[in-house]
């Protein structure tokens, strides 16, 4: 008996009504929250994440390696970021595996259909209520992590000014807003992982491949991020989002990739629902033997979603212009984004030492970046890029100019890491005394980024 069938019955049926939405969202809730393995994700998402910063916020050494890990003693906003570069990659692709990739498919393993159906009265229903219930749960789960990191920094560090990702300083009060709307904005490519989820756990019934299913996609987004893609391709997949708030850390801010990942986010959410649904409406709840929906989970669910990546690519490829099948990274971007941060932290490291302040104008701090030693073309990620920053030193003669080194790691996604080179007297290491402590040199390494699209050149 399919869907429609049960429908049919239902409309000849006088006394049996369809259970409301509401009661089955609350029964699907109550039946997620009573699993242990519930449980447990619910606790560690709102425990796990604040002590494990307010233990790294007690340690010397710290994750460098990681988008605002070289800030985790500076401020308890640099905690959250940390925390949310974490989620996007790992965290966050593994729970909606275990919520949504899992609440048709338990289903199928228990064999309540039938049960559920007498109960309910509405196949439509049921599909409402389950989605509903698993996307309440997985914001819960992503409310713990980004509540328990943030809260967990700010009590081992403190509330401090947040250096950006262009060296730029953010008042405490601007890092707050800009770390919660980053949070927001990994909504999205979380209902899209979500909404996956639910088609893999229709189409594919008991099988484990369902279950698995969003973290697979997530882990083939996170390989393509690191391949030489081109940019509109980079942005049509929904995993980007979670990489894009970076641009907000930026003065200005960067907020095109964003918009265009979360945009691309919810409609893949939107079309995995859909798509879910329509195969939900038309299995078959009397076989106790039903596996999935077999060819049919290719043609009417792996296929519609790459036709949209076709799409989307297409659509960012045509409103970004030629640069968008570029890889996005050129000299000019990486000479302007490396002289401006040097600028911004080339003010914080006079004020830590207690020097006369200085503006960016006065600095006029200029960048001449080349690749590969010259012998590469200057696009591009890699790790062989060198850039040569040049500034006016402030209280001498204007036409004496410093200059310092610095040797750049740009990965595919446009974030870099800049290494200083010599003098060492300007981005050598060496311990700064500050307010909170002594600190490493600002100069010495810093993290940047790269806007993909193509841009104007900012005044």
């Amino acid at each position: 008996m399919t869907a429609a069938a049960v429908q049919d019955t239902e409309a000849g049926a006088e006394v049996a009504r369809p259970v409301p939405v509401a009661r089955g969202y609350r029964f699907e809730v109550v039946k997620l929250v009573a699993q242990w393995r519930i449980r447990l994700l619910v606790l560690a998402c709102w425990v796990a994440p604040g002590l494990f910063v307010a233990a790294v916020g007690q340690q010397s050494t710290l994750p460098s390696d990681t988008l605002f890990g070289r800030w985790m003693l500076a401020t308890g906003w640099a905690c959250s970021l940390v925390m949310l570069g974490f989620a996007g990659t790992w965290a966050l692709p593994l729970l909606t595996s275990v919520v949504a990739g899992d609440v048709f498919a338990a289903e199928d393993r228990l064999g309540t259909w039938r049960h559920l159906l007498v109960a309910v009265r509405s196949p439509r229903r049921i599909f409402v209520a389950k989605a509903l219930a698993s996307l309440s749960v997985i914001l819960l789960l992503v409310a713990g992590l980004a509540v328990s990191s943030t809260a967990g920094g700010l009590l081992a560090v403190g509330n401090r000014p947040l250096v950006g990702l262009d060296g730029h300083l953010l008042a405490p009060g601007d890092a707050a807003g800009k770390v919660l709307l980053a949070w927001v904005c990994v909504l999205a490519p979380t209902l899209a992982l979500a909404a996956i989820g639910l088609l893999g756990s229709v189409a594919l019934g008991r099988s484990p491949m369902g279950l698995l299913l969003p973290a697979l996609v997530a882990l083939g987004m996170q390989v393509a991020q690191m391949l030489p893609l081109p940019v509109a391709v980079r942005l049509a997949l929904p995993g980007y989002a979670f990489i894009a708030w970076n641009g907000l850390f930026t003065s200005p801010a960067q907020p095109g990739p964003l918009l265009v990942g979360v945009a691309v986010s919810l409609v893949w959410a939107v079309a995995a629902t859909a798509l879910a649904y329509l195969l939900f409406m038309r299995r078959d709840f009397t076989n106790p033997a039903y596996d999935g929906a077999g060819r049919r989970a290719v043609t009417a669910g792996l296929l519609p979603l790459a036709g949209l990546v076709a799409v989307t690519v297409a659509v960012v490829a045509t409103a970004a212009g030629s640069g968008a099948m570029g890889s996005g990274i050129t000299q000019d971007k990486v000479e302007r984004s490396t002289a401006t941060a040097f600028a911004h932290l080339y003010r914080i490291q006079t004020r830590q030492l207690n020097r006369p302040d200085v503006t960016e104008a006065q600095l006029g701090a200029t960048a001449a970046c080349t690749k590969g030693g010259g012998q590469a073309g200057p696009e591009g990620a890699g790790n062989d890029w060198r850039c040569v920053v040049s500034w006016h030193l402030p209280g001498v003669e204007p036409e004496a100019v410093g200059s310092a080194i610095y040797q750049l790691d740009v990965t595919a996604d446009g974030r870099y890491i800049a290494d200083g080179d010599g003098p060492k007297e300007v981005n050598g290491y060496f311990l700064v005394h500050t307010p909170t402590g002594d600190a490493p040199n600002p100069l010495w390494q810093f993290d940047g980024n790269v806007e993909l699209l193509p841009t104007t050149r900012r005044g």
